[in-house]
């Protein structure tokens, strides 16, 4: 994906829950999420099939799994997050 496909990017951390999530433009009417790997969550278009979100669970534990993610799904995130406290 190149970086300017999506017009927006909305990303969430939740403190407490330690729950990161990144949204990559606007969420379709009809989606569905999989769980990639215990705490990785991929929400996807129902109709295309295409990731528009991640969610994380236990993300200080595993920031670097952001970006494995994101080189996964051959998505140019422009920007880096990093969980150093």
């Amino acid at each position: 994906m190149e970086v300017n496909e999506f017009e927006t990017y909305d990303i969430y951390y939740d403190p407490e829950g330690d729950f990161l999530e990144i949204t990559l433009g606007s969420p379709p009417e009809k989606s569905y999420a999989d769980e990639i790997e215990p705490g990785v969550f991929i929400s996807r278009d129902e109709n295309t099939d295409k990731a528009f979100a991640i969610g994380i669970l236990s993300f200080k534990k595993r920031c670097y799994i952001l970006n494995e993610i994101l080189k996964r799904l051959n998505i140019d995130f422009p920007l880096n997050i990093s969980c150093s406290e």
